[in-house]
């Protein structure tokens, strides 16, 4: 390699090729577990061969994502600075229900794969935000479901009224007329509300940087003394 190649011309290191060999991988592994996820919440009457192969795909997704987390951390060489680098990956290694927000990375990797031009900033920002709640949304339906169905009191009868929580909860309105009422569901809850937050935040403050940047480029194609 000459002296003056820049950086970009570089060999990629092994943790970058690791990621970009494993990114489409892990995000249909995020899909499955999502599905087989799903069809042991809502399909009534499986047979005990149909769940115990649900359950084994649940499983083998989480197996996937251990294995990629132990090798990027191992290709690193950051041992516990890691864990704080890649925050979002640990805590979906923890928490099985945001797997699939491994799906959003996928949009970037095909785009860079290609060569083809990328949206704006903004626009990523609110297309990722979108996407993550309606996959996050849908998992925590189900998670909350699959908690609140059956017990004494529960306002959650059906997979409806889940989504329907769900939907009020993510837009911080907050209705009242259906709520979680076993402590793993209110649990979930408090989850889905932060995620609300989070996401609302992202949207609200990317579109308002937006309209400050349009504002500032009309003040200065505007004449002076306009």
């Amino acid at each position: 390699m000459d002296a003056d190649s820049t950086e970009d011309d570089r060999e990629p290191r092994a943790e970058d090729r690791w990621e970009r060999r494993t990114e489409v991988p892990l995000a249909v592994a995020s899909l499955l577990f999502l599905a087989a996820y799903a069809i042991r919440v809502l399909a009534q009457g499986l047979t005990d061969g149909w769940r115990d192969l649900c359950l084994a795909v649940t499983l083998a997704a989480w197996a996937l994502f251990a294995v990629d987390y132990a090798v990027r951390w191992r290709l690193s060489g950051l041992r516990l600075r890691f864990v704080r680098k890649h925050w979002l990956d640990t805590v979906v290694l923890v928490l099985p229900l945001l797997r699939p927000l491994r799906v959003v990375k996928v949009y970037e990797a095909v785009q860079r794969r290609h060569g083809r031009p990328r949206l704006a900033l903004h626009a990523r920002v609110i297309f990722y935000a979108g996407l993550s709640t309606v996959l996050l949304g849908f998992a925590g339906s189900l998670a909350v479901y699959q908690q609140e169905r059956g017990a004494t009191g529960s306002t959650m009868r059906t997979f409806g009224d889940a989504l329907w929580w769900t939907c009020a909860t993510l837009a911080t309105v907050g209705y009242g007329d259906v709520s979680p009422v076993t402590p793993r569901g209110r649990l979930i809850a408090v989850g889905v509300m932060a995620v609300g937050l989070a996401l609302l935040a992202a949207v609200t403050g990317t579109f308002a940087s937006w309209l400050l940047q349009v504002f500032s480029r009309e003040d200065d194609e505007r004449p002076p003394g306009s």
